[in-house]
């Protein structure tokens, strides 16, 4: 077994596995963190979309007559 791995061509094999090997995980060490890029920004759209619509309805909320007679009176004028 030690003469087998003191010939020549079996250091070159095994550095060859060894590099082949280390290809392939940085290889899947980056697939996974393009996955959890993904999920990020696909976090960060959702949160984006959310506050859109709270602020939307914030800015709806602020210009809504105070009371009933208020609302009577928009209407009247068409204004609503």
């Amino acid at each position: 077994m030690s003469a087998l791995l003191a010939s020549r061509w079996a250091r070159r094999l095994a550095i060859g596995i060894a590099l082949i090997g280390a290809v392939l995980l940085f290889l899947l060490n980056l697939r996974s963190a393009g996955e959890t890029a993904g999920r990020h920004a696909e976090r960060l759209n959702q949160m984006e979309r959310q506050n859109d619509i709270q602020r939307r309805m914030l800015e709806a909320a602020s210009t809504r007559p105070s009371d009933r007679d208020d609302l009577a009176d928009r209407l009247r004028d068409g204004q609503f």
